[in-house]
């Protein structure tokens, strides 16, 4: 949930603590899944979704990697 232009004064005093006394915040609201629970909009393996490094930088590094792997693939054995 986005709330855009909540008033400060309106916040929990929590929140309002290091902002200024009066003015206008965009407030979101994320409800965290309990530890080692997977939301179902993460999908099955979404709980390994932080340990995805992707090493390609561009379009070539992709290109390049595929061309290697096709290279391997048409290898006599």
């Amino acid at each position: 949930m986005i709330r855009e232009h909540y008033p400060i004064e309106r916040l929990p005093e929590d929140l309002r603590r290091d902002l200024p006394s009066r003015g206008r915040v965009s407030v979101e609201i994320v409800v965290e899944a309990p530890t080692g629970e997977v939301r179902a909009e993460q999908g099955h393996f979404g709980r390994f979704r932080d340990r995805r490094h992707p090493d390609f930088r561009s379009a070539e590094a992709i290109d390049a990697h595929i061309s290697a792997l096709r290279d391997e693939w048409e290898r006599p054995t």
